[in-house]
């Protein structure tokens, strides 16, 4: 996972920004940054980037009002504010190097963005500053998780556990380490811990339900899936997990239902890597039920279009060959069993 879409941004508005308006301002520019401080904890983007534009015509140096400013682009959810949002962290940071929650959240824009060495200095930069920090540990966790290196996320996840209350961030990075592990009961573990909790993001849900998934635990999973979707429908990866558990047990018609909700029309994907495997996870879905349908040509155009997205997948490779086997195309059944072959080969 992608991340953007992992875990939302912001483990810690609230926190970050009441340390942002206690900087001492003249009592105009503490007026001001107080109230961006108020419109943001409500959600109110576009009032907070008013009033800290006006804090910044009187005091372009503020760094508080700086930060405030990026927390308030990232807020809107927008890619475009995305290379703003940075600008503004950074402008914060240069400012006042102390500036911890700037430099968390510069640390997680990156993150976010794919750029796990570039978090990883942010972040240690910050635990140098101020070391024991639960939310720079648990994020530097998954950093390191991300670099390939899986026990140190579970040692620094256990260690921003031990120092925060309610670290949910924690309990989730470090069910993904244990899965990296090939620990699998830990790792439920750890996400049912998650879910219990006022902070729970949608991701964990779903991450949850992929495992309910293997074990067949199809209620519970269904249930997880549509707790995720409740809680942000523009994610396709909860619909994608519901579809699933929906073939699992033969309700066909019920995951293409959901698989044209994860897909709107004119919905756009960003142009990453993630994205192309999720289109070609949704289109092997919808394959599979056209295929418990005795639907064979449009499941071989779905399974040729996972192919197109994501052309290493032997599996598709041999549900295709069946197909063709079924529709007496020999020749085509053939070719897909010698790509299976191939990629089973090179894999090894």
């Amino acid at each position: 996972m992608p991340s953007a879409e992992s875990v939302r941004i912001a483990f810690v508005l609230l926190a970050s920004v009441a340390a942002a308006a206690q900087t001492p301002r003249a009592d105009l520019q503490a007026a001001r940054l107080s109230a961006a401080k108020q419109h943001l904890e409500q959600g109110k983007a576009d009032l907070t980037i008013r009033e800290c534009k006006e804090a910044l015509a009187a005091d372009p140096r503020s760094a508080p009002a700086h930060m405030l400013l990026g927390l308030a682009y990232l807020s809107k959810g927008s890619t475009e504010m995305i290379a703003d949002a940075k600008a503004e962290l950074q402008q914060a940071l240069d400012v006042d190097p102390e500036l911890l929650w700037a430099r968390f959240y510069l640390a997680r824009l990156y993150f976010d963005q794919g750029l796990p060495e570039k978090a990883q200095d942010q972040l240690e930069r910050g635990l140098k500053q101020s070391p024991g920090l639960p939310h720079f540990l648990s994020l530097l966790g998954e950093v390191r998780r991300q670099l390939g290196d899986p026990a140190a996320s579970v040692e620094l996840n256990r260690k921003a556990l031990a120092a925060g209350d309610t670290m949910t961030p924690a309990n989730y990075f470090l069910a993904l380490a244990y899965l990296d592990l090939k620990e699998e009961p830990a790792a439920i573990a750890e996400l049912e811990k998650a879910i219990r909790s006022p902070y729970v993001t949608p991701e964990t849900y779903n991450t949850l339900a992929s495992l309910y998934i293997k074990k067949q635990q199809f209620a519970a999973a269904e249930d997880l899936c549509r707790k995720a979707i409740a809680m942000d429908p523009s994610r396709p990866d909860a619909y994608l997990n519901l579809a699933r558990v929906y073939n699992a047990q033969q309700a066909s018609d019920k995951a293409l239902q959901v698989l044209d909700a994860a897909l709107p029309p004119g919905k756009d994907f960003p142009a990453t890597e993630y994205f192309r495997r999720l289109q070609a996870d949704l289109a092997v879905e919808r394959g599979a039920a056209y295929t418990a349908k005795k639907m064979y040509a449009p499941a071989i155009a779905e399974y040729l279009r996972a192919l197109d997205l994501d052309p290493r997948r032997a599996a598709i490779h041999r549900r295709l060959a069946e197909l063709y086997r079924q529709k007496g195309d020999t020749a085509a059944a053939a070719l897909h069993t010698k790509e299976a072959d191939k990629l089973e080969t090179d894999k090894k």
